[in-house]
């Protein structure tokens, strides 16, 4: 076995700290009393071995908004030098010490209801929840303005009746796109929902106004049956509404058609219980009471003992 394998197996001994950038513990505290506020450097924790005559000591920090951080003054000494340089001063997190949440972009973050007015939110470009509003090739028909035909008669109209040369004049797109038409027929949403964003949606809807909600376990009726609620358009018409009680829960929200509350437009009235007629008291009639029970007035029948017995 070589030298170098047997130094490579040989577990590593800490590295033994430099006498004179050990003993600077003053040098170091001076640092870092100058670079903190005035009782802010605390008791000095440890020193902390960087390298070659490279030693780093740790004070406690006393300010109140970093407890558990600790002042990291890193002294060095050159090579064969007796002065103790400073090297830099900063204040670092403990193994205890109180550290932010780790960075989330704004994307991950951001959760429903967040947005207030001025608020804007950018749409990713490839947001799996929408789709292209438009389709096929972006070719304008032959009889479009757009196309190229028309961007010759035009060029050539415009020059019999001006004093200028065609190249001058301000020519017409050769090339057309489909969503300059859609916005000339007044389709102007460039994207729509896709097939996942309709479902999630519709999952999300269904959740929080669904048929497994406790409003709707409790409902006399559902929604498909009540006059409050207001049909939408679309794919989604076909399972949600809108409701327009205003003493629903859910008014102004999307509902599902199984979903149902208390304010159901046939609701039935429910009955006033009955309440049992007042004590009627008679106070002209005497009802005779004995004071003591009639001989007679058991279930017992009387027996004359002294007969059986013979006595006389």
């Amino acid at each position: 076995m070589s030298a170098a394998t047997t130094r490579s197996r040989t577990p590593r001994t800490p590295r033994t700290p430099d006498r004179l950038c050990a003993e600077a513990v003053g040098l170091a505290r001076d640092a870092a009393e100058e670079a903190a506020a005035p009782g802010v450097v605390g008791e000095h924790v440890e020193a902390v071995v960087e390298g070659d005559r490279v030693v780093t000591h740790l004070f406690e920090c006393k300010d109140f908004g970093y407890r558990g951080w600790r002042w990291a003054v890193t002294v060095a000494r050159a090579s064969r030098a007796k002065v103790v340089t400073l090297d830099e001063t900063v204040l670092l997190p403990g193994p205890d010490a109180l550290l932010a949440p780790e960075w989330v972009p704004w994307s991950e973050r951001l959760r429903p209801g967040d947005m207030g007015p001025g608020d804007l939110l950018p749409t990713d470009a490839e947001d799996l929840r929408l789709e292209p509003g438009y389709s096929g090739e972006e070719e304008p028909p032959p009889n479009s303005v757009f196309s190229e035909e028309m961007a010759e008669l035009v060029e050539a109209e415009d020059a019999e009746v001006t004093a200028v040369s065609p190249a001058e004049l301000p020519a017409a797109p050769a090339r057309g796109s489909i969503a300059a038409l859609a916005d000339e027929l007044g389709m102007r949403r460039a994207r729509v929902l896709s097939r996942y964003g309709l479902h999630v949606a519709a999952d999300r809807w269904e959740e929080s106004h669904g048929a497994k909600t406790a409003m709707a376990q409790a409902a006399p009726a559902s929604c498909v049956s009540c006059g409050f609620l207001a049909p939408i358009g679309g794919s989604l018409g076909q399972a949600f509404g809108v409701c327009a009680n205003e003493f629903g829960p859910a008014d102004g929200h999307v509902v599902s058609l199984a979903y149902g509350c208390g304010g159901h437009s046939e609701a039935a009235v429910m009955p006033t219980p009955s309440r049992p007629a007042a004590p009627v008291l008679d106070e002209t009639r005497v009802d005779v009471l004995p004071l003591r029970p009639a001989p007679d007035s058991g279930s017992v029948p009387l027996v004359d003992t002294a007969e059986d017995l013979g006595h006389s």
